[in-house]
């Protein structure tokens, strides 16, 4: 872990201070970075439960001394982990998952076990340990194939992928949950999120590592397609945000709902490499290869939502999120 620190501005009122958190996917990219949140902010117990199938211990070595941090390697595809995760938990923010579309059409059974059958699980254990709210990560994955721009919350496509219909399958347990077993639920649909502690390496990497790869380590670069394809990338504080505010909101109002978490700015890839390259101070040219099955040719999102229930209001456009990023990769993935 580096001493890289970004959560010093709270996005939550009141002391977290009696209130234990468990974040499921703890040691991944996304769980890593609201565990740095809580922790910083004086929560009372974060409990991670992680399988590290896809997180590193490395992401939560600051914190093995904290009293108030604890972790528990588990597999949330095995209910009476997921039930012991949840003993004495007041809340849960559900990060882990099998990601990549790739992966999961490639490998739909393991991404069914892990984003359906898990969550379904998790779920399952939270409401009979009596945590109050279950915020879980959804994804603009669930857009499918629709071609309306910005994407609001309200218009779906088809799903074009297992892993978009294990998401979508996600939201409407939750809402199930919510109606039937009383357990506050929100859903928050994740554009693209990057950022310190995402992990370069691996064949189902994100685009953004692997560019920062490329072009600070002298790595191949490969773009999908012709690179015109345009995305809302989300600097990973911003996600964290959403999540804050979604555990702690005191508005009736906001629960049991499913928000964008983005910018609301479309970005092309070739644009994205060629701001990374600059910040990077490198002129490599990626090679171009054909374009993936079950890729959205464009996403934007409209935030309007999560803006008027969740309070939310991102504060990094994704040029000065990438510029910390690469500063972060400089210094923590010097030997990738």
């Amino acid at each position: 872990m580096s001493e890289f620190k970004m959560y010093d501005t709270p996005f939550h009122e009141s002391s977290l201070a009696n209130t234990s958190v468990l974040v499921t996917g703890g040691a991944g990219f996304i769980g890593s970075n609201i565990v740095t949140y809580l922790l910083a902010h004086g929560i009372k117990k974060v409990r991670v439960l992680d399988n590290l199938s896809n997180g590193f211990l490395r992401n939560l070595e600051a914190f093995k001394n904290n009293p108030a941090f604890e972790f528990m390697e588990g597999d949330m595809t095995v209910l009476a982990d997921c039930n012991k995760a949840c003993e004495g938990i007041d809340l849960v923010t559900h990060q882990a998952a099998l990601g990549s579309v790739p992966r999961s059409i490639k490998n739909p059974l393991a991404t069914s076990d892990a984003n359906t059958t898990g969550f379904l699980n998790m779920l399952l254990a939270a409401r009979d340990a009596g945590v109050k709210r279950f915020v879980y990560a959804s994804s603009s994955s669930v857009y499918g194939d629709s071609t309306a721009s910005p994407k609001k919350e309200e218009n779906l496509g088809i799903p074009l992928s297992p892993y978009a219909v294990s998401k979508l399958t996600n939201e409407l347990y939750a809402r199930v949950f919510s109606m039937h077993y009383g357990i506050e639920t929100i859903g928050l649909r994740y554009f693209n999120v990057f950022g310190p502690n995402q992990d370069p390496n691996g064949p189902y990497a994100a685009a953004i590592p692997l560019f920062m790869n490329a072009l600070l380590f002298g790595k191949d670069a490969v773009i999908y397609g012709d690179g015109e394809q345009t995305r809302d990338f989300t600097f990973v504080e911003n996600a964290v945000q959403a999540n804050i505010r979604a555990l702690f909101t005191t508005n009736n109002e906001a629960l049991n709902r499913v928000y964008n978490v983005a910018v609301s700015e479309a970005v092309s890839v070739n644009d994205l490499y060629q701001t990374i390259a600059t910040i990077a101070g490198n002129n490599k040219q990626p090679e171009y290869v054909a374009e993936r099955k079950g890729d959205i040719k464009n996403s934007l999102a409209d935030i309007s939502l999560a803006i008027k229930y969740l309070g939310y209001a991102p504060r990094y456009k994704h040029k000065d999120g990438l510029s910390i990023t690469v500063n972060w990769f400089k210094n923590n993935y010097n030997n990738a």
